[in-house]
């Protein structure tokens, strides 16, 4: 068999591989690629024996890529994101621009920012099609095939380009009228680690999250401790309304709490404003005019 056509029937199968060491997992890659579980399984076996390699680990729980399967994983994400993006720039031959946008982004994010702008945008374009994967991880947009995260713009990295697409924001130490009434007062942030904190668990972080303050130039972080902690901002909501500590929140999520007597906000003055969401991508991604779209509507929006 000549090169040239064992490459040609290995392509669908490199594929399935790749979908497969993504997602951990036979049956979400089996959904993604519209196949069933034991002809997945069934390509992925030929592959390995036409490699003569093993490329996946198989446990009753999850599926990981082998060291071989992580090498190929590398230079397999690399190469079909481009030839993804030839084939999106195509779009620019139809009349309307198409094609899928897969975006990473927190929730608060994909609720205060990305959704109005999809929901002015989506029915002008039924070509267009958008994946929004919401996490609180720092997820490597690369390894995970996405064509851009959302996050804030000090959590972007330095060799991605990134555009601001929201405005400033400030955090709001908040506690229930019933927590604060049995509690010592709070006049600085060094008295919280005297409080009980709900505290915030990025998974990429080996640590919890410190709470980060600033006032008259000076900078002040506190790693505070508590009973619990989340890594969605809306748990900590909910378990603050209850009354089981304090909580260091985006104000926009507070607001309409404090307003209405449910929550008293602390240290409004050591809260002063930072910069607000970044859509960012890999500089060396060639932009398909469907994402050029997005890109434009979001920072016109921001």
């Amino acid at each position: 068999m000549g090169s040239a056509r064992m490459a040609r029937e290995n392509y669908n199968d490199l594929l399935a591989f790749l979908t497969v060491a993504r997602e951990r997992s036979f049956t979400r890659a089996a959904a993604q690629l519209g196949v069933s579980q034991s002809a997945l399984s069934y390509t992925i076996r030929g592959l390995e024996a036409r490699l003569g390699l093993r490329l996946l680990t198989r446990t009753t729980r999850n599926v990981a890529p082998t060291e071989a399967g992580e090498r190929l994983f590398d230079t397999l994400a690399l190469n079909f994101e481009d030839i993804d993006a030839a084939l999106a720039s195509l779009s620019e031959l139809r009349d309307k621009p198409g094609g899928t946008i897969r975006i990473n982004t927190g929730e608060h994010a994909a609720t205060t920012i990305l959704w109005p702008v999809l929901r002015k945008l989506l029915p002008n374009y039924p070509d267009i099609r958008v994946e929004v994967i919401s996490d609180s991880t720092l997820t490597d947009i690369v390894a995970g095939r996405f064509d851009a995260g959302i996050r804030l713009g000090e959590q972007v990295a330095q060799d991605m380009i990134a555009v601001p697409i929201g405005p400033p924001m400030r955090m709001a130490v908040v506690g229930s009228p019933d927590y604060l009434d049995s509690h010592p007062a709070v006049k600085t942030p060094r008295d919280l680690t005297g409080h009980d904190c709900i505290n915030i668990r990025f998974l990429t972080h080996s640590g919890l999250y410190p709470w980060e303050f600033e006032k008259d130039g000076h900078s002040l972080n506190v790693r505070v401790e508590g009973r619990l902690a989340f890594n969605d901002v809306r748990q900590i909501l909910t378990s603050a309304l209850d009354g089981f500590g304090l909580a260091c929140l985006p104000e926009d999520r507070v607001l309409a709490h404090i307003a209405e007597g449910r929550l008293r906000r602390l240290l409004a003055d050591w809260c002063p404003p930072f910069p607000g969401y970044h859509l960012y991508y890999p500089s060396r991604r060639q932009p398909s005019p469907a994402f050029s779209l997005l890109v434009n509507a979001l920072r016109c929006e921001g």
